[in-house]
This record gives structure tokens, C-alpha cells and sequence, in this order.
């Protein structure tokens, strides 16, 4: 790799001859694979790897498997995430102790989104918001396949959420960087990079947190962090966050081991942040910070009479509405066959909800919040998709098998299928199924984890998997190396 000379400058000047030196080296290695475990759904049998030391899922492969090929990929048992990203976790694990309102704000594909909503306490909402129309359906797919209910996809820009002032407790931004970070990952970012590029990514971050700073609670946090070396887009941003609001930059507890390094301006060497260098850790470049909203009281909730404005999702015995308050179209028997696929205990809890002739469960405590992330907010997803009406006839919804809270397998005919079935479902191609296989709507599993739903009609199974998700590829690799057959 040819480093752009201005940035080998620019580096050196920042880190000194010695550590540049390490860097430029630990730049022309093959970077390190990893990925984390996902807790809703145990892996059938657990992998020897190497734990990522600040995500207690994390995992370090000691290469990279033909996760396209890997059933338990499709069906959300793990996530491929860089490791250096999943420092997150630490900010959240030491600083939420409740349930909280959160916003992941540049979220696609979904790495700290599915991160994320596996580390917030039980009874917290998290909202995913992506910008790119085609990234936002990645991030649903995502977070659909990593089977949390309580999740809320969104597709707009930063300064949509200006009208939802003091409405989350924990914010994320992941913003929009020069991605110095990710040079030995992808040679775009290298040829794209320069002087130029850096300083419009600095007043972009700066816009995007301008936007969305007064949708943050008094006392709520914020994180902050960037994939890249820089100064400009790192330390003089958060910086800039602390003078312009009084944002109280926040410590965060971590191991000398671990090979953090801190902060790099020359005159502010207090000021706690937390930068990753693949010459002394093992991951790719990362940057964060923690920061506190000042707790003064003196900030009007101008959103409060809608928060309080009754929701069309009453509490209490689950109802059923359609979205634009008209009765719902979808009969009772249909409900009731609805009712029945969801776990017991989910009874008191979910509400189902009715748009257009689709069936959505939705957590009752959320009912409010999300009413009202409808009315600012382009919503792409809510909740769980639990089925589709088409005449007498309820089809099972994709995103119902995924969901490792809501489904009860019990509901439906479990059907374990073979490595060679899986692939064909997740092409979405015919599954042939033994002559004895019961008819009707049937979940496919594959080493216990479902995968999705068919419709054996007899003769056939009427794939369901959705079109849009298939494996695309004709082919199967000479060699294939998955999670739970890595050789």
C-alpha cells in the first residue's frame, strides 16, 4: 500500500518517527477478522476463539470463514464487526445502568446498532436511523435478522430529528470520517484521501452534531467516535462539542493491556478520549468519547404535549388498529392466529398492530414514543412483523422467525434441514422435504436456529424466505469454512 505523502506527514508530525514507523508497518499486514456472538440466539455448539478483551462477545478468527455461505450467518447468530468498533460496549456497560430511549444516528449495515441493542437494559427502545435509502434497507435487514423486537428503523437526515428536541438519553454517532482507520481494509478510502477531504469531514461532523445535539436529554450521553488518525476530526471536534454546550467529556475504566492511547492535542492532554491503532491493538483504527449533556434544567421539551397526546396503541390486552386510526380490515379469526404464534409471556407485554393488511407487534411501553417518531420521522420498521393477510389466509412474516423474543417455535412444525437445504432456502430456491412432512405453514431450522418459513403445499414447499435477502451467488466454494464447521 502507497500511503498519500501528505498523510505520512501529517501522521509522523502526530505519533513521532517511532510509533509512524509501527504504524506504516502494521498498515502493510492483512488485518485482523472478527465478529460478534450474538446472546438471543447461542450458537449449537460455541468455537474456541479468542475473546475480544472490551466485548464480552467478541471474537477473534483465526481466518476469515465463507460467511455468505454460513446458514447461521443468514440466520443472525453472529455479526462480522470490527473489533476496535466494539469499544462501545464499554461506554454503555459502565454509564447505563436503566431502561433508556436510545438513537444510533449513522447506523447502516448495523454493526453497532446490533451491538448496541444487545447491550441496553431490558424495557430500553433503541431507534436506528440511516440517511441512504438503499443502506437504510441493509439496516433493517440486519437488525431483523438479529431478532430484538424493540428496535425502531428510520431514514433521515440529522436535521430531521431538530423537532424531536430532548427525546433520547443516549445518542450515537458514528459520523460520516476521512477513514484513515480503514486503509489496510479498503483501498478507496486510500486513493480518496486528502488534506481537502479532512477538513470537509470536520465541518460536516460538526453540522451533523449541531443537528442532533438538542434531541438529547439534559444529563443524557452522547459517543462520539470516527474510524480515523486525525486531530481535526477527532480531538478539536470533541473539543469544539465541549465549548460550544459545556459537555462534560466522561472517563472511561480500561486495561493498559489493552493498548488504548488518549488524548493527542498538545494542550489538552486531559481530556479523556480513546483512540485505537492497529500497531497496538488488534483492530483497525478507531476513535471515541463520551460526553455528557449539561443537567441544567433550563431546556424547554418542546416535544412534550405530543409525548403526551393519547396513543393510538392503547396499554393493557393487546388491540389492533390500523396505523391511520380506521378499524382494522384484518379479521378477528386472523388476529387469533396471530395471537397464537407469539410466546406466552409476550401476551401482556406486545401489542399487535394493523398496517395495510400486515399484522406488526410492537412493545406496549414503546406504543407513545413510536406514535410520535411517526408523525417527525420517516419510519422504515417498528417492531416485529408477525404476518400478512391475504384473504382467510395469514402468511407468516420472516422477520417473526427471527425474532428470538416473540416467536413461539411450538406455534408452527419445526423442520431441520441439511447444509445443502439451508443454502437452497437462502437462495431461495425449491426445498424438497420428505413425503411425510406435514402441510401448511412449517419453520425451517438448521442445527436448531430457525431460518425462515415455507409452505408445504404437498406436491412442493412454496419457499418464503424474503427475495431481496437471497444469496445471489449460483455457486458454492471448492472449500467452505463456517462458524460451526471451520475446516
Amino acid at each position: 500500500m502507497e500511503l498519500p505523502p501528505a498523510f505520512a506527514h501529517y501522521t509522523r508530525s502526530l505519533l513521532g518517527d517511532d510509533d509512524y514507523a509501527r504504524l506504516a508497518l502494521a498498515l502493510r499486514e492483512e488485518p485482523p477478522v472478527s465478529l460478534r456472538l450474538n446472546a438471543l440466539k447461542p450458537l449449537p455448539a460455541t468455537p474456541a476463539f479468542l475473546s475480544v478483551p472490551w466485548a464480552a462477545t467478541g471474537r477473534y478468527l483465526d481466518r476469515r470463514l465463507t460467511f455468505t455461505f454460513d446458514p447461521l450467518f443468514h440466520a443472525g447468530c453472529y455479526y462480522v464487526q470490527e473489533a476496535s468498533s466494539m469499544f462501545v460496549e464499554q461506554a454503555v456497560r459502565q454509564y447505563v445502568s436503566g431502561p433508556v430511549v436510545a438513537l444510533d444516528l449513522c447506523a447502516a449495515p448495523g454493526g453497532k446498532s446490533t451491538h448496541l441493542r444487545g447491550l441496553l437494559p431490558q424495557g430500553s427502545l433503541l431507534v436506528s436511523n440511516e440517511l441512504v435509502r438503499d443502506r437504510s434497507y441493509v439496516l433493517a435487514e440486519n437488525l431483523t435478522k438479529w431478532g430484538h423486537p424493540d428496535v425502531v428503523v428510520t431514514g433521515n437526515d440529522p436535521a430531521d430529528f431538530q423537532t424531536l428536541r430532548t427525546r433520547f438519553d443516549l445518542i450515537l454517532a458514528d459520523v460520516p470520517c476521512s477513514g484513515e482507520g480503514m486503509f489496510r481494509k479498503d483501498d478507496t478510502a486510500v486513493k480518496e484521501w486528502s488534506p481537502r477531504n479532512v477538513e470537509a469531514c470536520q465541518e460536516r461532523q460538526r453540522r451533523i452534531v449541531a443537528h442532533i445535539w438538542p434531541s438529547l436529554k439534559p444529563g443524557g450521553l452522547f459517543i462520539y467516535s470516527t474510524c480515523t488518525y486525525n486531530k481535526l476530526e477527532d480531538e478539536e471536534n470533541v473539543r469544539w462539542i465541549v465549548d460550544r454546550w459545556g459537555a462534560e467529556p466522561l472517563p472511561i475504566a480500561t486495561d493498559e493491556a489493552w493498548g488504548i492511547a488518549g488524548n493527542l492535542l498538545d494542550n489538552d492532554e486531559a481530556m479523556p478520549v480513546y483512540r485505537f491503532f492497529p500497531h497496538r491493538t488488534r483492530g483497525e483504527g478507531f476513535f471515541l468519547a463520551l460526553l455528557r449533556k449539561p443537567d441544567d434544567g433550563g431546556e424547554e421539551e418542546e416535544n412534550e404535549k405530543e409525548e403526551n397526546r393519547p396513543s393510538r396503541q392503547k396499554a393493557g390486552k393487546r388491540k389492533t388498529e390500523r396505523s391511520d386510526g380506521y378499524p382494522t380490515l384484518v379479521s378477528k379469526e386472523t388476529i387469533r392466529i396471530a395471537e397464537s404464534w407469539l410466546m406466552a409471556e409476550a401476551a401482556d407485554t406486545y401489542a399487535l398492530t394493523v398496517e395495510g393488511n400486515k399484522l406488526n407487534a410492537l412493545a406496549q411501553r414503546h406504543a407513545a414514543t413510536v406514535d410520535l417518531l411517526r408523525r417527525h420521522l420517516r419510519v422504515i420498521q417498528a417492531g416485529v412483523g408477525v404476518g400478512e393477510a391475504r384473504g382467510k389466509d395469514l402468511i407468516p412474516a420472516h422477520a417473526l422467525a427471527m425474532s428470538a423474543r416473540l416467536l413461539d417455535k411450538e406455534a408452527f412444525a419445526n423442520v431441520e434441514v441439511s447444509y445443502g437445504q439451508a443454502i437452497d432456502y437462502l437462495r431461495k430456491e425449491a426445498i424438497a422435504l420428505p413425503a411425510d412432512t406435514p402441510r401448511g405453514y412449517l419453520l425451517l431450522c438448521y442445527q436448531g436456529v430457525p431460518l425462515g418459513f415455507v409452505k408445504n403445499v404437498g406436491n412442493r414447499a412454496n419457499n418464503l424466505y424474503p427475495a431481496e435477502w437471497r444469496i445471489r451467488s449460483g455457486y458454492l466454494p471448492a472449500e467452505v469454512s463456517t462458524i460451526s464447521s471451520p475446516s
